[in-house]
């Protein structure tokens, strides 16, 4: 079978300097992961599972179907009211992944005659779930709520504000208070993804909408499991009525196998130690504190979170930059175009509570 086609598309990648490929890590010192927490390198979750007995836990591989058919088990509602509870939430719906999520939640609720305003910097996740959408949809200017109000004005029908609360290439915040007091005013549904704030941001780890106590301001928030918390999957979290219609029409709910027990255990587990991991979030922003008050010889962006960008624009330039640092035994990726916007190529560096100060000012040095 020819697949020239698929060969001409690879070919402009290539000659766009847009290709990508798989890579492994190599040992490197980890600048790259999502493992904000070290969860998932300490095996914490592992350790919670097996007691600290070293006796091996017993959860099923499979669920066997779907939730609406064989896939649905007491583990999983006892995860969901578990999870609900602790983001103060009168509900939740585990999905499989963030992209599962997202994809569902935006597809299925907005519906024709509608409109859906979403911070231009939203996740592609976030971005496939309003394509996939039949309302019409704007963006707005990347955290401006004044750009914002203009997009308000325009809207018609029911109105969804999307944002996410930590934006996962930027490492910067969303104004929420402000973005709240915009959709009240304008009677708009907030929808945000918590995915880069869960585990890290507020005491507990809780996130950033509790953090500012908008929990209640909220139409929906997103909690993945697969960044700082070291599992998999995500939950929606919303009010009884929206879990109901999810369950009933949420495509990437209903049409998929449900999640195993021993994933949604993980998830369980996780949430029964990163609340506790203080010193973990202490260390982590004392590394990020370190991070921001150097000086370096590209632009860097402010950040309070563990996700730094050094802005190095062209994909030549920054995958050279980025070449000289795995060199060092540092593992830190170039974000291309166009992932991210052409002339805002960057390293994408990640910062963990299991990072040193040695190894973050090496970092540091290189780039200096």
């Amino acid at each position: 079978m020819k697949e020239d086609f698929l060969t001409k598309k690879l070919e402009e990648r290539k000659q766009q300097h847009t290709f990508r490929q798989l890579r492994l890590t190599e040992g490197k010192i980890d600048f790259c992961s999502n493992d904000y927490l070290g969860i998932v390198t300490n095996s914490l979750i592992e350790k919670r599972l097996n007691n600290g007995s070293g006796a091996s836990y017993h959860y099923k591989s499979g669920s066997t179907g779907s939730r609406l058919l064989a896939g649905n088990y007491s583990l999983i509602e006892d995860a969901e009211i578990q999870i609900a509870a602790f983001h103060k939430a009168p509900a939740g719906l585990l999905f499989n992944s963030g992209y599962d999520a997202n994809t569902g939640l935006l597809s299925c609720v907005p519906q024709r005659g509608d409109t859906i305003i979403y911070d231009y910097l939203s996740h592609a996740s976030l971005r496939d779930g309003i394509r996939l959408s039949l309302a019409q949809s704007f963006a707005f200017l990347h955290n401006d709520p004044d750009d914002l109000r203009k997009k308000l004005q325009r809207a018609s029908g029911n109105i969804f504000v999307v944002t996410e609360s930590v934006f996962s290439m930027d490492g910067d915040k969303a104004p929420l208070q402000q973005v709240v007091m915009m959709c009240e005013q304008y009677n708009a549904h907030l929808i945000v993804d918590e995915a880069h704030a869960t585990g890290v941001v507020g005491a507990a780890g809780e996130g950033m909408v509790q953090l500012l106590g908008l929990q209640d301001h909220c139409f929906a928030r997103i909690h993945t499991f697969g960044k700082a918390c070291g599992a998999h999957g995500a939950i929606i979290l919303g009010s009884e009525i929206l879990k109901s219609y999810l369950v009933n029409f949420s495509r990437s709910f209903i049409y998929t196998t449900a999640l195993p027990e021993i994933s949604v255990a993980a998830i369980r587990a996780s949430y029964e130690i990163f609340p506790g991991l203080l010193k973990e979030r202490d260390q982590l922003n004392k590394c990020i504190t370190q991070f921001q008050n150097a000086n370096y010889r590209f632009q860097i962006l402010k950040s309070e979170t563990p996700v730094q960008a050094i802005i190095i624009p062209g994909n030549d330039e920054v995958k050279k930059e980025a070449l000289q640092l795995q060199n060092l035994n540092l593992d830190i990726r170039p974000i291309l175009y166009p992932s991210v916007p052409r002339g805002r190529e960057r390293l994408r560096i990640v910062l963990h509570s299991f990072n040193t100060s040695e190894e973050v000012e090496q970092v540091i040095d290189a780039l200096r």
